[in-house]
């Protein structure tokens, strides 16, 4: 079992927090991955930032922003997960980002140096399961699942395309927009999580849009797992270097409603 796949086999779905590497600055991620583990996240999404985040709204952008300005590297974001993965043995990491971080110096070496860093799985946001060849391969090569996108306008024709070499989790983005700024309908989530699990095995994570302890519960109760990361984000842009305890207070109330939907249902 690996560590992804068994954070997913909980009694509960699995709750998968999103920060951005390196902000509010490069030796300022390591305690708020910490505290978002303390808090209770059971999977942790660790973004590579990016000058063109085109998938990301206000919030993340300025992440991205805040921490390029403060000279974050790849090297830096893979020495970030090195250094979780020792203080954290069991507890999955996912990078998430785009295309050029990810294949700018080859494909196999980005597979070869995530590997090596412990991480789990890669989330690519701009690469299209069309062109699964630029990134796929390598990856599955190394052992790193390839967290595959599926978004309210993938239909059934496009969608075995998109399951077809998919690992680790199925990340359903709720909206046809960027993160952050709205939640879509509970009904249009709880058919397309049940139109998702009809078609594959794999775990189905929702996010984009998702803040508040009873939006959490309500997706926990019909999804395998939920995604929070915009309000995260803007919790560290407010509080900078005092981020980890309040985003460990936040990740708490998140964990304990995702919890305790999945009881109600007992």
């Amino acid at each position: 079992m690996t560590r992804l796949s068994a954070a997913f086999a909980k009694p509960h779905p699995a709750l998968v927090a999103f920060v951005t590497a390196g902000d509010p600055g490069r030796f300022a991620t390591g305690p708020i991955l910490d505290a978002l583990v303390a808090g209770g996240a059971d999977v942790l999404e660790l973004g590579m930032p990016f000058t063109d985040p085109m998938a990301d709204g206000p919030a993340i952008q300025a992440a991205n922003l805040r921490s390029l300005a403060a000279g974050t590297t790849t090297a830096d974001i893979l020495a970030i997960a090195t250094a979780f993965r020792e203080r954290h043995p069991t507890v999955p990491l996912v990078l998430m980002g785009y295309a050029n971080p990810m294949t700018v110096r080859g494909a196999d070496w980005f597979a070869d140096r995530c590997k090596e860093a412990g991480v789990d799985g890669v989330i690519c946001v701009d690469i299209p399961p069309e062109e699964d060849d630029s990134l796929g391969p390598a990856l599955r090569g190394a052992g790193i699942d390839l967290i595959r996108l599926a978004t309210p306008t993938t239909d059934a024709a496009r969608l075995p395309q998109v399951l077809d070499g998919a690992s680790g989790f199925v990340y359903y983005v709720s909206v046809a927009g960027i993160t952050g700024k709205q939640q879509a309908a509970q009904g249009s989530i709880e058919d397309a999580v049940a139109r998702l699990k009809a078609a594959t095995d794999l775990p189905v994570a929702v996010g984009f849009g998702i803040r508040t302890p009873e939006q959490a519960a309500a997706v926990a109760r019909v999804a395998d797992g939920v995604v929070v990361g915009s309000a995260i984000v803007e919790l560290i842009g407010r509080h900078g270097e005092d981020a980890p305890r309040h985003v460990r207070a936040y990740i708490e109330t998140l964990s304990s409603a995702v919890r305790a939907a999945r009881k109600e249902l007992s």
